[in-house]
Formats: C-alpha cells, structure tokens, sequence
C-alpha cells in the first residue's frame, strides 16, 4: 500500500491562496488515482478534488470549481492542491488519498480509496 504524508496547511486571511502537498512512498503511486477530501469541525468529509493517475481526468467539488488546481508530478511522486481565492467556509482538516485503480469510476466517494493520509488543517479568517 502506498503511504501518504500531507504538507502545506496554515492560517489564511479570506482571499488568501495556500498549495498542499501530498508525498507518496512506495511503489504504487504512478499507477493510482488520487483525491483530496476534507472535513469541518462537526460536518461529515467532503470530497474537494480527484486526479487520474496519468492527470488527464480531473473533477472538482462544485464549491471549488474555478478557484481549486489539482495536479502530481509522477516523477516527484507528489500530488498538489493550488488553493486561491480561500473562503472562511473552506476551512478544515484536508485529507489526501489514493485508489487502488489507476481511473476510479467513482472519484467523488471516499469509499474508492484504500490508502488516506494524516492530514492538514487549512484555517480561512474573515
């Protein structure tokens, strides 16, 4: 299984831009598809953003669209959130994860992947 470590969150003023991380050990990485989920205190996890595992297949959460970049490097075994334009409301722990297939058909569902990172809190003052 593919480990995962996420980097990059902090204390952001609302317009503010932040870009995580998501370093990969072992020897899967290229081959899976990856997500970003995250999760407000109280509220359930929520799907932010998912790339396939060559990067042409990419889909955002509706409340991103537009603001949010997806992106990995294969070669660096990293994937990348780019994160402009922050809101208090994207605020919370975000949370990188892989898939055991290189295109999953559901990227959306948290259930699609079976490797998760400790995550990074992302907090938006106003």
């Amino acid at each position: 299984q593919v480990q995962l470590v996420e980097s990059g969150g902090g204390l952001v003023q609302a317009g503010g831009s932040l870009r995580l991380s998501c370093a990969a050990s072992g020897r899967t990485f290229s081959s899976n598809g990856m997500g970003w989920f995250r999760q407000a205190r109280g509220k359930e996890q929520e799907f932010v953003a998912s790339i396939n595992w060559t990067g042409g297949s990419l889909y955002y959460a509706d409340s991103v669209k537009g603001r949010f970049t997806i992106s990995r490097d294969n070669a660096k075994n990293t994937m990348y959130l780019q994160m402009n334009s922050l809101k208090p409301e994207d605020k919370g722990v975000y949370d990188c994860a892989a898939s055991q297939w290189p295109n999953p058909e559901n990227p959306g569902c948290q259930y699609e992947y079976n490797a998760w990172g400790q995550g990074t809190q992302v907090t938006v003052s106003s």
